[in-house]
């Protein structure tokens, strides 16, 4: 039989389970640090690897962090398709309040708009990642109602998003509150008001 051949040099596999180290050890690098102190010296250490295992999947420590945003980012998710505004809306929220309650959120997002304001391309990547699929959505939802008359055609899909998100990210992520029962329903119903008041 003829000799196994090797893979060349240059095409090593990386491993998962290196892979999800190294994203628990900047995890844990952001909560202990925060962006501006977290070092790829640092995350290589915490997680038991080289500094070139790092390298290797990320070229900054600003895209290991956008990697990890990735993993609550919506981008993904379909348009919700109740049938109603309220039911949309309230899926939205059902939705961005799990994403909210993920340890990235309430330990990442508060660090990375701070260093946003110092660094534009911080923000505008951090903008990318977390605004992209939210306004996709919202889009989504306004464009629905409007099609079936449920909102005039000069609804805004951005007060959407600054009505349904906002009082989520601040009870969740600034203020660190559970949401009680019963809150999202009353949420859905002052963000379908509030669109429909113009």
């Amino acid at each position: 039989p003829a000799p196994a051949r090797r893979a060349p040099a240059g095409a090593a596999v990386l491993r998962e389970d290196v892979t999800e180290a190294i994203r628990a050890a900047v995890l844990a690098e952001l909560a202990e640090s925060g962006f501006a102190r977290m070092s790829i010296e640092g995350i290589a250490r915490r997680a038991g690897v080289g500094k070139t295992a790092v390298y290797r999947r990320w070229k900054s420590k600003l895209h290991l962090v956008l990697d990890l945003i990735g993993v609550f980012a919506v981008d993904g998710l379909p348009v919700p398709a109740t049938g109603s505004l309220y039911g949309d809306v309230r899926a939205l929220l059902e939705v961005m309040t799990h994403v909210l309650r993920h340890p990235v959120a309430s330990a990442v997002i508060p660090d990375l708009l701070v260093e946003s304001a110092r660094n534009p391309e911080i923000a505008d990547a951090v903008r990318g990642a977390l605004l992209d699929g939210q306004r996709r959505l919202a889009e989504g939802i306004v464009a629905e109602a409007v099609a079936r008359g449920e909102l005039e055609d000069t609804a805004s899909p951005e007060r959407a998003l600054d009505l349904a998100i906002g009082p989520l990210y601040w009870r969740q992520v600034v203020v660190g509150d559970a949401v009680p029962a019963g809150y999202l329903d009353q949420l859905a119903r002052s963000v379908v008001a509030g669109l429909k008041t113009g």
